[in-house]
C-alpha cells in the first residue's frame, strides 16, 4: 500500500502498512536542501518508528559522519 498525497482520506490504516514522515527544510539562496524520512509500521498492537535508532539532531549526525 503506497501513498503519497493519493487516495481518500477516508481508507484506515492496517497492520503490515508502513508510512512515511518527511519533514524538510530548502534554503534555495543557499542551494540546500535537508529532509529527515520516518518510517512509521503499523501493527496490531501500536506503530513502530523503524528509523529510531537512526540520529535525527546535529550533533548526533555529525559525530556519526566524524566516524567515518
Amino acid at each position: 500500500w503506497m501513498m503519497h498525497d493519493t487516495g481518500r482520506k477516508s481508507d484506515i490504516l492496517k497492520p503490515g502498512m508502513v508510512i512515511t514522515c518527511e519533514p524538510a527544510i530548502y534554503i534555495p539562496e543557499e542551494n540546500l536542501g535537508i529532509r529527515i524520512e520516518n518510517d512509521i509500521l503499523i501493527t496490531a498492537d501500536g506503530n513502530i518508528d523503524l528509523m529510531d535508532d537512526i540520529p535525527i539532531e546535529a550533533q548526533d549526525i555529525e559525530s556519526l559522519m566524524a566516524q567515518s
